[in-house]
């Protein structure tokens, strides 16, 4: 009962309360224009960055952090490198927002430390020729969130790793199973299933994320959440509704990667067999 208490209260009745305001007007009649207007060019081209965005870190970072988790919680890795690698994951996978964009300018920004140090003592320049590099972009952004998305995957995926036994590993081994064997055929069929469901909560992290990407490009790239904020908090652009519309499109596009988990979970689930 406290669950469903819960998930009414601050699930259900939120996401119902931005449904059915996707489909009011301005004057509080039924419109279907708020969902029509989702199909104009910008916001089309809001949800393509934003989805390319979540897909790149969701991919790296749960790649990055299974590869981080497993080389520290595996047996033979001292103790405090666990303990180490854990408390610095669970202060770093809730270190974002405005303060995790100020920390990137103020190390890879155009006077960064890092990008003055480079210059000065390697002679390169991040956002010159022929590196081009610059923060304040889509490449920029998808870095920012590598940093919380990594450690949030090692924080995920570490209770799984946990549960490898190491029988399984000793059995492969006396069959003649050479390390490479045993993850194809053993350890990846048992930890799929957790790596799935964590790369789905890795993209969902992304795609609402919205403070970090503000702060550190100020709006200049069109990723969904902002264009949400444009709408709930600009003077010329006031449209709740459309806000509303955009947060339904959002819905739309994470019960999509729900769909395409649930098949993919369950043959993972066979495997695990």
């Amino acid at each position: 009962m406290p669950f469903f208490l819960y998930a009414l209260f601050f699930l259900f009745i939120p996401a119902g309360n931005v449904i059915a305001g996707a489909f009011k007007s301005l004057t509080g009649g039924f419109t279907f224009q708020n969902v029509q207007d989702l199909f104009k060019t910008q916001y089309l081209d809001a949800y393509k960055t934003s989805i390319e965005v979540s897909l790149v870190t969701a991919i790296l970072g749960g790649a990055l952090g299974m590869a981080i988790a497993y080389a520290a919680l595996r047996e033979g890795t001292p103790r405090w490198v666990r303990s180490g690698l854990t408390t610095f994951s669970g202060v770093a996978a809730n270190f974002g927002g405005i303060p995790l964009a100020f920390a990137f300018i103020a190390t890879l920004g155009t006077i960064g430390v890092v990008t003055q140090f480079l210059q000065n003592v390697f002679g390169i320049n991040l956002y010159g020729s022929p590196i081009d590099f610059t923060l304040f972009s889509k490449t920029g952004v998808e870095l920012a969130y590598l940093y919380f998305q990594i450690p949030l995957m090692i924080l995920v995926i570490a209770p799984a790793i946990d549960g490898l036994r190491r029988e399984w590993r000793e059995a492969a081994s006396n069959l003649g199973a050479s390390s490479w064997q045993f993850w194809r055929h053993v350890g990846l069929p048992i930890l799929m299933p957790s790596i799935l469901g964590a790369t789905i909560l890795l993209f969902g992290n992304s795609f609402a994320a919205y403070a970090t990407a503000y702060g550190l490009t100020a709006g200049g790239v069109n990723l969904v959440p902002i264009q949400i904020g444009n709408y709930y908090t600009g003077d010329v652009l006031s449209n709740p509704h459309l806000a509303q519309a955009l947060a339904f499109g959002m819905f739309v596009v994470l019960a999509g990667m729900m769909l395409l988990y649930i098949p993919l979970q369950r043959r993972a689930s066979r495997w695990a067999k």
